[in-house]
């Protein structure tokens, strides 16, 4: 991942929570060319899109405890310290939708409500 990607405040990643996974890969291979890598994690396929050689963002299937989610794209914001940035935007008057949790390989994220009613994820990289 590009450094600046790693900053703490900086917009990271990008990913696709759908129903249909399949559908929206072909949808967004035809419409953009992404090329697709496919990476077999712990009861799910988390798909890797790349542009240029460059893995920018992901497409998932809704997992069962998001069942009933519409679905959307999500962005992550790259932090510090994700439990205490959840804190802080809890002190702020954020809701916490799910606590932070480790992404094994990846990093730490969680996902917040922001008081006005906007989610946005936050993540921890663990290999900046």
């Amino acid at each position: 991942m590009d450094e600046q990607l790693m900053q703490h405040g900086a917009f990271s990643w990008f990913e696709l929570m759908t129903e249909d996974a399949g559908a929206a890969k072909d949808f967004y291979t035809k419409l953009f060319g992404w090329v697709l890598e496919d990476m077999p994690m712990e009861g799910m396929t988390y798909t890797v899109v790349k542009v240029s050689g460059k893995e920018v963002a992901g497409i998932m299937a809704t997992p069962p405890e998001a069942k009933g989610t519409p679905p959307m794209w999500g962005v992550y914001v790259t932090v510090d310290d994700v439990d205490a940035t959840a804190a802080q935007a809890e002190g702020l008057g954020a809701k916490i939708m799910m606590p932070p949790r480790d992404i094994p390989n990846v990093g730490r994220f969680c996902l917040i409500q922001d008081p006005q009613g906007a989610m946005i994820s936050i993540i921890t990289y663990v290999n900046p």
